[in-house]
C-alpha cells in the first residue's frame, strides 16, 4: 500500500512538459555566453595586473577578440593598451576565473539541486516556522519525537 501511495505522489507532481531542443539549446547558449565573459574577466585581469589598468573590450570585439585571446594575445580587441600580460601570466588569469565560475557554478548548482531538485522535502516546515509555531517550550519537550536521531526517547516513560 505504500509503494502505491509514493507511485501516486509522483504522478501528481511530475512535470509534464515535453523536453525538446529549445532547453538543450539555451543551456549550450548559456555556457558559451559565460565561457566568453569569463575570459574576457580573466584577460582584464591579466592586464590589470600587469599595469594596464582594468580594460574592458568594446560590445563589438566582446566576441570577435575571443580566438585572439585563446592565442595568448592579451591585447585582442582592445586598443592603447600597454604593458600587456604576457601570454603565460593571460593563461594562468584565463585558469584562476575559469576555476573560480565553475566552482561557483558547482556549489550553486549543487545547492539548487537540494532546494528544487526532485528529492527536495516536501511539506515540511522550516526552522523559523517551526518555531513560530509551536515555541521554545513545546519544541523541546517533544525534541525525541521531533527528532529521534538526536533525542532518544528516555526508557521507561510512557505516554
Amino acid at each position: 500500500m505504500d509503494n502505491e501511495g509514493a507511485v501516486m505522489q509522483r504522478e501528481r507532481v511530475q512535470d509534464q512538459y515535453p523536453w525538446t531542443w529549445e532547453i538543450p539549446l539555451a543551456v549550450v547558449c548559456a555556457i558559451v555566453a559565460l565561457g566568453v565573459a569569463v575570459c574576457q574577466v580573466g584577460r582584464s585581469f591579466a592586464n590589470w595586473f600587469a599595469g594596464a589598468g582594468w580594460r574592458w573590450p568594446a560590445a563589438g570585439h566582446l566576441v570577435t577578440s575571443f580566438p585572439g585571446l585563446l592565442a595568448g594575445d592579451a591585447a585582442a580587441g582592445l586598443s592603447g593598451v600597454h604593458p600587456v600580460a604576457s601570454p603565460g601570466v593571460l593563461w594562468a588569469w584565463l585558469g584562476v576565473t575559469g576555476l573560480l565560475t565553475t566552482t561557483l557554478l558547482t556549489v550553486a548548482g549543487v545547492w539548487a539541486w537540494h532546494r528544487w531538485g526532485p528529492a527536495r522535502m516536501r511539506g515540511m516546515a522550516t526552522v523559523a516556522e517551526a518555531h513560530a509555531l509551536l515555541g521554545e517550550d513545546r519544541l523541546w519537550k517533544v525534541r525525541h519525537v521531533v527528532r529521534p536521531d538526536l533525542f532518544p526517547a528516555r526508557r521507561g516513560v510512557t505516554r
